[in-house]
């Protein structure tokens, strides 16, 4: 009974690398994702050259969405595969970010709603920008998925304070 126990738990402990074609299909994303900013891009060369002020704000705006999408496929592929795949041997690379290795699941969820809300600000501000081409309706909407995702964020941080220090008196 022992050795199925044993086998069961390394067939389970070895199912871990079922995750890496994930984080290799994220890394592919970001190849996508770049593409998308090369022609988001040029277009928006364009733009910045014959276009209004707000026009180029909006174009330049665009290109800090696909920025800010892009860290966090990157946070995610180095956190998740190192908190539940492997650790991720650089060698003492020079240019090893400082956080690799130190972000745990907890600070994932935080990194991940942050760039979620920086995101959305993102793009409440376009419609800002844009404000007399945008809809009253998908103003409100922009503004309400906004502060639902900055009151999800401030909720995230303190569900992870309050288990830290409930973490700290045991």
């Amino acid at each position: 009974m022992k050795r199925i126990e044993h086998a069961l738990e390394v067939l389970i402990f070895g199912s871990r690398w079922l995750l890496a074609p994930f984080y290799l299909g994220l890394v592919l994303g970001i190849a996508l994702l770049l593409v998308k900013f090369v022609k988001t891009f040029v277009g928006a060369v364009s733009v910045v050259f014959s276009g209004s002020g707000g026009e180029a704000m909006l174009a330049i705006l665009s290109l800090v969405d696909i920025a800010l999408v892009a860290n966090l496929l990157i946070i995610i592929i180095f956190a998740g595969y190192e908190n539940f795949v492997s650790k991720i041997d650089t060698g003492g690379h020079e240019d090893r970010p400082s956080w690799m290795g130190h972000v745990t699941f907890s600070d994932l969820k935080l990194k991940l709603i942050g760039s979620i809300v920086a995101i959305s600000g993102v793009e409440l501000l376009k419609y800002f920008i844009n404000v007399r081409e945008a809809s009253r309706d998908d103003m409100l909407w922009a503004i309400i998925i906004h502060l639902v995702l900055v009151f999800s964020g401030v909720m995230f941080a303190l569900m992870d304070r309050l288990s830290g220090i409930k973490a700290d008196n045991h």
